[in-house]
This record gives C-alpha cells, sequence and structure tokens, in this order.
C-alpha cells in the first residue's frame, strides 16, 4: 500500500559555475515525477538546492576576485531562477551556507561521532580538486580523474576525521538486496559491487590551516567538514531537520523516499550516505534513480570542467521550457547516456513539436470552431489510475506513448477526411471530431506532469471551443 506522503529531491550542484544542460535534466526528471506523484493524489514535496561548501567554491571565488560568500550568493541566485526558467514546481530551495543547515550538518556530526563511528588518523593519498575527494591510482585514466580529465590530482598529507563506512557492511548489503533501493538495475548490481569489493572508511574532515571554507566541525577547532559529509546531510536539513520535525517526520520518516543523481554518484548516495544515515540512527532513502550523461559532439560528456556545456537559459529563452522539457524527458533516456546538440534539438523540436503535437493541436481546433462544435468540459481522470512507466521512472517510455497516440490520431484524421466528409454526411463528420477531441482531451491531460503549459493551453482550448491565435510551436528554420 502507497504512503500518502511522497518525497523527491535532486542533487545539489557546486555553485562554481553557471548551471547547464546535464543539470536541468535532472531537475525535470524529478519535477516530472512529483507533479504526477501529486495528480494521482499524494503529498509532495519536492526539494533542490545548491552546494557552498568546498575547496573548488573557494579557489573560483579566488579566481574571480571575490568574497567566498558574495561568490556563492551570486551562482546560488542563478540556481534559483531555474524554478521559472524551466517551470519547476519545487517547494524549497536548500542552500548548504544556511545556518539550519550548518547546525544540522553539525548535529549531524555529533549523533554519528556518538556512535562511535568518527575516528582521526594522518592520512597520504591522491586527492582530486573537482571531485572533492581522495582517489586511488586505479581511478585514473592516463594519469587524471576520469570525470575531471582537466585537472591533475595532487598528493596531500593530513590529519582527518574518517567515517567508520566498513562497520555498515552488511547492512548496507540488506539495503540493497532491495530492488527499490535503486533503478535502473545495472547500477544497484554496481553498488553491491562497490560494497563488497572497494568499499572503505572515508575521509569527513579538512585541515582548517590548509582550507577553511566549510562547516566547523563541533569540539575541533583546527577542522572543517569534508563537503559531501556536510552536502549530503540537505537531503534532511530541508525538511527541518532536527529542530522542526513536522515535515521530517511527515516526508522522511513516514512517507516514500525518492533521491535523483547522476550515475556517477552510485557509491556517495547509495552507499556513503546511506551507511552515515545508518550511523545517524535515521530511516535510508527509499529508491535513488540514476540517470545518465549529457554527452556533446563526438560522445564526449557535457562538464562544466571542459568547458562544453549548454546553458539551458540559452535554449528556454528561443524555444521556451516546454520544448526543452520535451527533448530531456523524451529524446534524452531516462537512464543512459544521450547526446544533446542544438542541431539534433531543433530537428526533434520542428518534427515532433512543430509539425507533431502543435499541427494535430491546430488541425482539430480548427475543425471545432469552424463547425461550432460543443465540447461538452471533461474532468481530468487521466491520473486516477496509475501509470507503470510513470511507477518505474521510465519518464522516455510514458513521452514514447503519447507521441505514438498523436501520430495515430493524425493518420486517423488523414483516414477519415472529416472536412471533406461534412459536406456530404455533416453527422458522421461532427462525430468524427468530437471522438478526435476525445482523444486530444487525453493528450492534453497526460501532457500534464511532463509539459505543464503546453498540457494548460490545450486544454483551455478545448474548454473554450477555440483554435489557437497562434501556433504552440512555431516551425524554427
Amino acid at each position: 500500500m502507497k504512503k500518502d506522503s511522497f518525497y523527491i529531491t535532486t542533487t545539489i550542484p557546486y555553485v562554481n559555475a553557471d548551471p547547464h544542460i546535464g543539470f536541468a535534466l535532472e531537475l525535470v526528471q524529478a519535477d516530472a515525477i512529483a507533479r504526477y506523484q501529486r495528480l494521482i493524489g499524494r503529498d509532495v514535496f519536492f526539494s533542490t538546492g545548491t552546494d557552498e561548501h568546498g575547496q573548488k567554491i573557494w579557489e573560483a571565488s579566488q579566481k574571480e576576485g571575490k568574497n567566498v560568500q558574495d561568490y556563492v550568493d551570486e551562482y546560488a541566485r542563478n540556481y534559483s531562477e531555474l524554478k521559472n526558467i524551466l517551470n519547476l514546481s519545487n517547494d524549497n530551495f536548500i542552500r548548504t551556507t544556511s545556518l539550519d543547515h550548518i547546525k544540522a550538518a553539525q548535529e549531524f556530526w555529533r549523533l554519528c561521532e556518538e556512535k562511535g563511528d568518527i575516528y582521526k588518523k594522518k592520512y597520504k593519498g591522491l586527492y582530486c580538486v573537482g571531485c572533492e575527494k581522495f582517489i586511488t591510482e586505479k581511478d585514473l585514466i592516463n594519469g587524471k580523474c576520469e570525470f575531471h580529465p582537466t585537472l591533475i590530482p595532487e598528493i596531500i598529507e593530513e590529519e582527518n576525521y574518517f567515517f567508520k563506512l566498513s562497520n555498515y557492511k552488511k547492512q548496507l548489503l540488506e539495503y540493497l538486496a532491495n530492488q527499490k533501493s535503486i533503478f535502473p538495475e545495472w547500477r544497484r548490481a554496481e553498488a553491491i559491487d562497490f560494497v563488497q569489493n572497494a568499499m572503505e572508511d572515508f575521509s569527513i574532515s579538512r585541515a582548517k590551516e590548509r582550507f577553511s571554507w566549510g562547516v566547523p566541525i563541533p569540539g575541533d577547532d583546527s577542522q572543517v567538514m569534508y563537503v559531501w559529509f556536510d552536502a549530503f546531510v540537505n537531503y534532511i536539513s530541508t525538511l527541518g531537520w532536527p529542530n522542526k520535525k513536522e515535515n521530517f517526520e511527515k516526508f522522511w520518516q513516514n512517507g516514500e523516499t525518492i533521491q535523483v543523481a547522476g550515475k556517477d554518484m552510485v557509491k556517495f548516495q547509495s552507499v556513503m550516505w546511506q551507511g552515515m544515515l545508518m550511523s545517524a540512527g535515521l530511516p535510508t532513502t527509499d529508491t535513488i534513480i540514476y540517470h545518465g550523461f549529457i554527452t556533446g559532439e563526438g560522445g564526449i560528456r557535457m562538464s562544466k570542467s571542459l568547458g562544453n556545456v549548454i546553458n539551458p537559459s540559452d535554449v528556454v529563452k528561443e524555444y521556451g521550457a516546454d520544448a526543452l522539457r520535451y527533448f530531456l524527458l523524451r529524446e534524452v533516456s531516462s537512464f543512459e547516456d544521450s547526446p544533446f546538440t542544438m542541431e539534433r534539438f531543433k530537428e526533434a523540436y520542428n518534427a515532433n513539436l512543430a509539425n507533431g503535437l502543435g499541427n494535430l493541436v491546430s488541425r482539430v481546433m480548427t475543425m471545432v470552431q469552424n463547425y461550432s462544435i460543443m465540447i461538452p468540459v471533461e474532468e481530468n481522470k487521466f491520473f486516477k489510475n496509475q501509470n507503470d512507466n510513470l511507477e518505474n521512472f521510465k519518464i522516455s517510455d510514458f513521452m514514447n506513448d503519447i507521441w505514438k497516440k498523436i501520430q495515430e490520431v493524425d493518420q486517423e484524421i488523414q483516414d477519415k477526411q472529416p472536412f471533406k466528409k461534412i459536406k456530404e454526411n455533416k453527422e458522421e463528420a461532427i462525430q468524427d471530431i468530437k471522438h478526435f477531441v476525445a482523444l486530444l482531451f487525453v493528450i492534453a491531460q497526460s501532457l500534464e506532469p511532463i509539459m505543464p503549459q503546453t498540457s494548460k493551453i490545450i486544454l483551455n482550448l478545448l474548454k473554450n471551443s477555440k483554435k489557437p491565435e497562434t501556433p504552440l510551436f512555431p516551425r524554427k528554420e
């Protein structure tokens, strides 16, 4: 039986560059799931935000000659504005430099320390500033981190606090044995393999004399929290934990909890974070969904460090939010790597939005208006029942079903040609048009969590028996 409350969160990006299309993918995936859950009657809390501590944040602010707090404030605003740019429905935007979050991170530290899972030791190893973590030789490709090939790892030796993740190997394997713990299935196999063969205790602090931009550690002024330890806590601090527990109890303790993350986050989100929750005596995340990377020309991963990213706001300015949402939720795989180029985007826009959905709406509603067909106002019943694809987070499959229906209706109009039949058999032609109207209702309603503005426009046209005054999606030459 489903729980009444549903919580979903994205990861929170570093604020060392402007938002890029890869994070926009994660945002609209989470938003579509959140909107769907609301439509089937659940009480939803959707969170996103920004990760504002860490060495590379400090270094980026110094490079730009800015006070680090002013620097993160500026970039946090850019990420916060994505709510309007992408038409998101998030309930909170959490910042890790907020006082409430800092207090939450410190309380979480205390709980793990009281459990005996935090200890101090000297450590020497390769450190990737891009990942904000120590790495090993086997993580390197041509002497560099696979995720930050423009950065050379440093050898660092210092005394840090460590988290005893090794204490939770058995519990983590039990957690990962649940098939619902991770989507897709092959990422769950990856997490299990990591726990069995590569998992080890990890550093959770940095020496303050070397680096000071972080959350102070309770009882030790010489160290600050490792950015990952601090950042993980956002998933519950956004709900008011530990002081204002109403939302935490409702959504984290008693609701269904979902996290959305990129495929490079498996060991962080499904192993390290879950081990920390176990240590603190808090419920683990029910499900973590991992999407692939967006790639550019030649299949190269888009990343800030490579400088080949696309800013989502630039796409939205020219094509609109729903056009970008369409592409990211249908043309991009829900779980696998997928290419994004402006040429590919434009082709999909013209073929499937301008010539597809937009053209269908215009054809049907022009006949409705020309022949003065009155349309009964229908209640939105489409999401009274659960949708299997959306329940299993297969958003692109759900979208493919909608576009299959669009193509079928378009073909049926071509076959029946009511615009010609109206002269010879008006009654039958009117019935045909009403049939197409009913199918358009279903299409418009099914688009509600995916392309909410477009859904609203089509439903309003249906309600008023009007054709669109301008094309829903003007063709781009």
